[in-house]
């Protein structure tokens, strides 16, 4: 189910990007429309991008030894580098030994198991003298169980009938989100542009990106093309 509904959000985000309106969800008439007067940079028309899977993509799965690839994945003719989810990965109900790269616990620290801010910055920095673009997989529809808002912020979160958080679908190791809390939208939109200032990254792949209302991509898109048009 988890593959399917991800399957679906990038089907969606593609039929955006092609102009095409797409159903609402639940009858919910803000989520899930795709019609908008956004538009596309020139550098993603037409281009290669590359999925990067820290944990798979070097014996020592780390954003330095990555880093040492990217002449290599020039080569191959790479224009954008998508880093799968880089945030650190909650422990409370994680999904086997690892956890899921999407059960993210803070949204403004590198997961150590990758290295540091400063490896980040330095892979970004590569990347770009190199002439590609780096983005983040960014997840801004639910959290980890143990995410700091849990305790700091548990308005931010989405109750059920019974007043507790829940994770959608059938993802146990996470707590939905509340966009109707302004607070909440303030926050992810800080988040979002933390790592577009400190570490230059050029934009994001937004996980389930269907499920958060389009007003929220709207207003964070703005303020980040006011750092970076």
């Amino acid at each position: 189910m988890k593959r399917i509904n991800r399957l679906l959000s990038r089907l969606l985000l593609c039929a955006a990007a092609c102009g095409i309106a797409v159903p609402s969800f639940a009858g919910e008439p803000e989520y899930g429309t795709l019609n908008t007067a956004a538009q596309h940079p020139d550098w993603v028309r037409n281009a290669v991008i590359y999925e990067v899977n820290l944990r798979q993509g070097t014996p020592e799965r780390t954003l330095a030894a990555m880093e040492k690839q990217l002449p290599r994945l020039q080569d191959l003719g790479v224009d954008i580098l998508w880093l799968m989810p880089i945030h650190p990965i909650s422990k409370l109900n994680r999904k086997g030994e690892l956890g899921s790269y999407y059960a993210v616990a803070d949204y403004k620290a590198v997961n150590p198991e990758f290295g540091t801010f400063d490896d980040l910055r330095s892979f970004v920095k590569t990347a770009h003298r190199l002439g590609m673009k780096v983005i983040i997989d960014e997840v801004c529809n639910h959290t980890g169980c143990d995410n700091v808002w849990v305790k700091e912020h548990p308005d931010f979160y989405a109750r059920n009938e019974k007043g507790e958080m829940f994770g959608p679908f059938d993802w146990t190791d996470t707590y939905k989100l509340d966009y109707s809390n302004p607070q909440l939208r303030a926050a992810m939109i800080d988040a979002l542009e933390y790592w577009v200032k400190e570490a230059d990254i050029d934009g994001y792949r937004c996980d389930v990106a269907a499920e958060v209302p389009t007003s929220f991509w709207e207003e964070a898109r703005a303020r980040l093309e006011m750092i970076k048009p």
